[in-house]
């Protein structure tokens, strides 16, 4: 029973993390990165990845935080970068701006 709830917590935290690195990247890259052609790059996913799954193991010290989370996090960044520079080539971006 207790081994089951421990599993449970950490694939819980594993998918938040997958998630939230899809997002947060995604998000940057349609963002902040709209006009930095780096961003529409075929490396620009890896390198991001390879940036995630660094971050991932410092974080992998903390307890709950296991070197899945870090790969599930790392492949959560690539495929939000790849589907971030995806929107920015079909123009699906959006600019805010202010209202009178």
């Amino acid at each position: 029973m207790f081994g089951t709830i421990h599993s449970l917590v950490w694939t819980a935290i594993a998918a938040v993390a997958g998630v939230g690195g899809y997002c947060f990247t995604r998000n940057f890259v349609r963002h902040r990165l709209r006009f930095v052609d780096a961003a529409r790059s075929p490396l620009a996913p890896i390198v991001a990845g390879a940036v995630a799954f660094g971050i991932g193991c410092v974080a992998a010290l903390l307890p709950f935080v296991t070197l899945g989370t870090a790969v599930v996090f790392a492949l959560g960044a690539g495929f939000g970068t790849a589907s971030g520079a995806r929107a920015l080539q079909r123009g699906e971006w959006s600019q805010r701006q202010l209202t009178r």
